[in-house]
């Protein structure tokens, strides 16, 4: 039998246990192996060895040697975009397969490895969520990181099948089919009738972002296993190397990958948070209208995955998987709060933005942030500062496309389905009108968060915020004296729209969440 032609079968009992005992005499130390649908990883104490399983499964193909080498090449090459300090690099093996050696210059090669840096299993995302161990800080400064990886990627041609609309939606009737089919699962006629609307439905949206550039060669598989904590970091890892199909895809099937796997998991504040980073730092807010197909797609995508794990005997060494098909069929039920508009109100410093932010966890709503669409007319990121710039962002005409900026993102929204929070002061009426006038016609429940605050609370605020890098307003003391002089207060015709709030004390986010809910007059 030539090199690259052992079966499945020849691999797992020999190559694998051969490699394991060879590692183990090296190190001295104990060698523990993983495996999935598509590889087995050798673990020794600082390394990490993953071979290649040499199947056809369709979706992926390992079955000869020369294509082992090509996607262990790929997986280097591409995960280095994200994690770069994990992957060491491609290995051969040599030797024979009773007796093989990891590396060396002697014979021909019979496989390869990619070879990795090791890490703590409980430092994987998954685990940490489950141990506490992160929250909603680490998460935004992932999605932040996100962002900035999908602006540098590289864009896929308008005229390539990547990101098309007959072939988005054909991936999603194929994970169901093949769902259905083949691992036994039932689902509800809920979810196939929703499926089947999403052709036409999702036709025109998708067909807009594959031209717009939304479509770049992604990481693919951003699941909660997926994401490790390194040097209190969230790094990605384990992208997909093997089908370039499901790596040039929509930026936002990456990101609800992973707001997906943190409802799947019970974290649904948490896929908001990151969300809301991701749409603060990208501005991607063109892609809201898609993300619950995604997520939908990608719920089914798991279900399979995990049924296929459960199926070739894949390591059980992780914690029981959510039951992905029934989060699927909620995400398609639209289960939720309904559509509703609020915007914000009140003076620098009164924790507008705070509050907006426990709140829009809380509803699962999406949040659009004056401080961040105003810099970003003028192509600057979320969290930096004007004072460099040779013109003012400030100006009457760059606050009326701020606001024209607010709305078109805040309409995108409502349209696709969710709560808004829109988060700016809106100081005057004729803004607050104009919000009023779009729940309107949008038919859609309409509220101001009024926050409020003593003035001593107003400039200790102020003042602690012109020295936080993480803050993405830059409004000082002389802008809170301006606003304390010339604010337009809420009318009575408005009060009646009003949730007022006093910053001064905690908030209770679950009461104020409930009054927003609430039908018009039981607020």
């Amino acid at each position: 039998m030539g090199p690259g032609m052992h079966t499945a079968n020849t691999l797992d009992r020999t190559l694998v246990s051969a490699l394991r005992e060879q590692l183990q005499a090296e190190t001295g130390q104990p060698v523990s192996v993983v495996e999935t649908h598509i590889s087995w990883v050798l673990l020794t104490r600082d390394l990490a060895y993953k071979l290649k399983k040499p199947v056809s499964l369709g979706f992926v193909d390992f079955s000869t040697l020369a294509a082992r080498k090509h996607f262990c090449e790929e997986e280097v090459r591409l995960n280095h975009r994200l994690a770069p300090s994990l992957y060491l690099g491609v290995v051969p093996v040599r030797g024979t397969l009773q007796a093989p050696c990891i590396g060396g210059d002697d014979g021909e090669a019979i496989d390869f490895v990619v070879c990795m840096r090791r890490f703590p299993e409980e430092d994987l995302l998954l685990n940490l969520l489950q141990t506490g161990r992160v929250e909603g800080a680490e998460l935004q400064r992932f999605a932040q990181r996100l962002a900035a990886f999908h602006s540098e990627a590289q864009v896929a041609s308008p005229l390539s099948a990547f990101g098309g609309s007959e072939q988005t939606v054909r991936a999603l009737v194929d994970a169901l089919a093949r769902l259905r089919a083949e691992c036994d699962a039932r689902c509800t006629n809920a979810l196939e009738t929703w499926v089947t609307e999403q052709r036409k439905e999702l036709h025109t949206a998708l067909l807009a972002r594959q031209h717009n550039g939304a479509v770049r060669e992604c990481h693919g598989d951003l699941h909660l296993a997926n994401v490790v904590l390194i040097h209190d970091e969230l790094v990605a890892f384990d992208c997909i190397e093997f089908n370039s199909a499901l790596r040039w895809i929509d930026v936002m099937s990456d990101v609800a990958f992973l707001t997906m796997d943190l409802k799947a998991h019970g974290r649904r504040h948490l896929a908001y948070r990151f969300l809301d980073a991701y749409l603060q730092h990208s501005g991607d807010y063109a892609g809201v209208p898609v993300l619950r197909f995604y997520e939908a797609y990608r719920a089914l995508v798991r279900a399979l995955v995990c049924a296929l794990r459960a199926r070739t005997g894949g390591s059980a060494s992780r914690p029981p998987e959510p039951d992905y098909s029934a989060c699927a069929e909620r995400l398609v039920e639209k289960l939720g709060d309904p559509p509703r508009l609020m915007i914000t109100h009140g003076l620098s410093g009164a924790g507008k933005s705070t509050v907006a932010g426990a709140l829009l966890a809380a509803a699962g709503a999406i949040r659009i942030r004056s401080d961040v669409e105003r810099k970003r007319l003028f192509g600057l990121g979320a969290l930096q500062r004007s004072n460099d710039l040779p013109v003012d962002i400030y100006t009457p005409d760059a606050t009326r496309q701020t606001f024209d900026r607010l709305a078109e993102c805040a309409r995108t929204a409502l349209q696709a389905g969710y709560p808004v929070i829109v988060d700016a002061a809106f100081l005057r009426r004729r803004e607050r009108r104009a919000f009023r006038a779009l729940a309107a016609e949008l038919r859609v429940p309409f509220s101001i968060l009024h926050c409020r605050a003593s003035e001593v609370q107003l400039r200790r605020r102020v003042v602690a915020r012109g020295v936080d890098a993480t803050d993405a307003s830059e409004a000082g003391l002389a802008v809170l004296e301006r606003q304390l002089a010339s604010h337009e207060p809420l009318d009575d015709d408005e009060r009646a729209f009003q949730l007022e709030v006093d910053t001064d004390a905690p908030v209770d986010v679950a009461a104020l969440l409930a009054r927003w809910l609430a039908p018009e007059g039981r607020r």
